[in-house]
């Protein structure tokens, strides 16, 4: 077994035994390899991300939560490709683009022989050009979304004019080159599209949102003046 290979039946493992914490002796006696390699490994998996864990003293051991890693996955060559090629065109300014470019690093490895190199080769011809956003209010701004909470912007508007504003995020919209932070705006008391290179600084305030209907709010927002009004007929649910 290659390393890789190891690295995912590791996580595996742990996943299939957690809660309970696995003792680095009983890896290695598991993947039939030194407690040295099973202590780099385990180190690997806790560098690219992976939420393992140890516990020291007596009944300790290495865990992992299942609640943060997905089942394996089988994809064909071709969807390897796909995604690797997707993950490598995100803007590395864009939201969530720390995630994109672990992702890719993994699809990558995943691969051996000629469908490694071939999806390599095909993401080294994709060019993306990063966006000015700046790196915290991105990670503010991918918090507020993910989890839903309220947003204190510092924001400047294209005529120059910097205003406060608190805001409920209901999602974002890239058009045009450009990623918006599509959320209800508290002082304007309606929905409003913030570009998130304007956005000069992002706090959050840890009071959870309400929920808001995401293409409602793109059609009362200067964003939605990006896109054509047709291209919003799919944010809809069918009644």
């Amino acid at each position: 077994m290659n390393r890789t290979a190891r690295l995912y039946a590791l996580v595996e493992e742990l996943r299939a035994a957690a809660p309970r914490p696995l003792t680095v002796a009983a890896l290695a006696a598991r993947f039939e390899v030194s407690t040295r390699t099973v202590q780099r490994d385990l180190q690997a998996l806790m560098e690219s991300g992976v939420p393992v864990r140890t516990t020291p003293g007596r009944g300790g051991g290495w865990t992992i939560d299942p609640a943060m890693t997905l089942p394996p996955m089988h994809f064909t060559a071709d969807e390897a490709w796909a995604l690797a090629a997707a993950l490598a065109a995100a803007d590395t300014a864009a939201p969530y683009a720390g995630a994109a470019r672990t992702a890719y690093q993994k699809i990558t490895a995943s691969l051996t022989g000629p469908a490694s190199a071939a999806a390599r080769e095909l993401a080294a011809r994709i060019v993306a050009l990063p966006s000015r956003t700046d790196a915290a209010v991105r990670a503010a701004v991918e918090q507020a979304v993910s989890d839903n909470k309220v947003l204190r912007l510092s924001y400047v508007d294209a005529a120059g004019r910097e205003s406060d504003r608190v805001v409920e995020p209901a999602g974002l919209l890239t058009a045009d080159g450009w990623w918006y932070l599509i959320a209800w705006c508290r002082i304007r008391r309606a929905g409003r599209g913030f570009r998130l290179d304007r956005i000069a600084a992002a706090a959050p305030t840890g009071e959870q949102a309400r929920p808001h209907d995401l293409a409602e709010l793109l059609r009362g927002s200067v964003a939605a003046g990006a896109v054509r009004p047709a291209a919003l007929a799919s944010l809809t649910p069918p009644p």
